[in-house]
């Protein structure tokens, strides 16, 4: 018989929070219980108890994120729809998120949790970085005008996708706004004209 998951306390629920604001500053590759615990007003041994261990805690924090990234996503589906349904209008609204300064910590827990599953891919990370890509491409799916060749469309999703995550590292390592956002502004420009929705033809 399978066992369904217990739902988290209030306690549990409010330190999840807690420790969430603390990995955003802080970062997971060098987590540790007690340094945690203390500046979030718990114990290693309540969040042993709480969380089963430190691999679990790990795996409550990037669900937490991906929560972050879901929201952001479900509201860039909402604009996008009353902006006009493109690939180049969701990457424009995209960028305008992930090139936001308030964003910039998510996006570097992002960054760590997206590398370390690919490096530690049977620990708490394990398949984050293609849940990842997966979610994003399920975005694109929705917002690109509907192609008879499946496989070009994905290929366009994947070029939409790989641009935003290029423009991200570049902006997160270097910091320049300018000249990043020049570059996607120069992508929408080149892939806009090909994205219009396919003329049917006249009816017979």
């Amino acid at each position: 018989m399978s066992q369904t998951a217990r739902p988290a306390s209030a306690r549990e629920q409010e330190l999840l929070e807690r420790a969430y604001r603390y990995a955003l500053d802080q970062g997971l590759s060098g987590l540790s219980l007690r340094p945690l615990a203390a500046a979030i007003g718990s114990s290693p041994r309540v969040l042993l108890f709480l969380f089963g261990s430190k691999d679990g805690l790990i795996k409550a924090l990037l669900a937490r994120a991906r929560d972050d990234e879901l929201d952001f996503l479900a509201r860039t589906r909402a604009n996008d729809q009353g902006a006009g349904s493109d690939l180049a209008t969701a990457v424009r609204l995209t960028w305008q998120w992930l090139s936001g300064e308030p964003t910039r910590p998510l996006l570097k827990l992002w960054v760590e949790a997206y590398a370390r599953s690919l490096i530690e891919p049977d620990g708490p990370w394990a398949h984050f970085a293609r849940q990842t890509v997966e979610d994003w491409l399920a975005l694109l799916t929705e917002v690109q005008p509907q192609d008879p060749n499946a496989a070009t469309a994905m290929a366009e999703r994947t070029l939409a996708l790989a641009v935003l995550r290029g423009a991200l590292l570049d902006l997160l390592a270097t910091g320049d706004f300018e000249r990043v956002t020049a570059a996607i502004e120069r992508y929408q420009r080149l892939v806009a004209p090909q994205q219009q929705p396919r003329d049917p033809g006249p009816a017979s």
